[in-house]
């Protein structure tokens, strides 16, 4: 657990999910599953999925071979499991449940993201109804932004 400094002054947790607890969180696996941790978790305000990018992940067979490059849908799908598991870390859900993709809305790629990079997820909550969460997310590599979106889901309750 980290802490963090908070607008009034006082500190504040922020909690890590470390792979594990994703596995618990989300029903996604191998090679589906796009974060290998989240950190700064703020309820489910916002939050930080780190995806480490290695080049034997299947996709870069095919995906532009010689000149290896993460699909955009991918880190799409990214943004949208570490919004997911900020959703169950706030409902206190330990078990996977399933959630469908809604809405991509603004979604811009920016630069190339290549093996070797470690990707950020920065996902701020816009807003919830019922069983719906709209996010907005920034996809990071080091100090440079490359790919953002909005993205909504629905929990499908059991």
């Amino acid at each position: 657990m980290d802490s963090g400094g908070t607008p009034d002054g006082t500190t504040k947790t922020l909690a890590v999910a470390e792979v594990g607890d994703i596995l618990n969180m989300l029903p996604h696996r191998y090679p589906f599953l796009m974060i290998d941790r989240v950190i700064d978790i703020d309820g489910d305000r916002s939050g930080i999925g780190i995806k480490n990018v290695t080049f034997n992940e299947p996709h870069f067979q095919g995906h532009f071979p010689g000149e290896p490059v993460m699909p955009g849908v991918l880190m799409i799908e990214g943004m949208a499991q570490t919004a997911g598991v900020l959703c169950m870390y706030a409902e206190g859900r330990e078990r996977p449940r399933l959630v469908y993709l809604m809405t991509v809305d603004k979604a811009k790629f920016r630069k190339p993201v290549r093996p070797g990079d470690v990707i950020e997820y920065h996902m701020k909550k816009e807003r919830q109804r019922g069983s719906i969460w709209r996010f907005h997310g920034e996809a990071i590599v080091g100090d440079t932004l490359v790919a953002e979106a909005d993205v909504s889901a629905m929990i499908v309750q059991e």
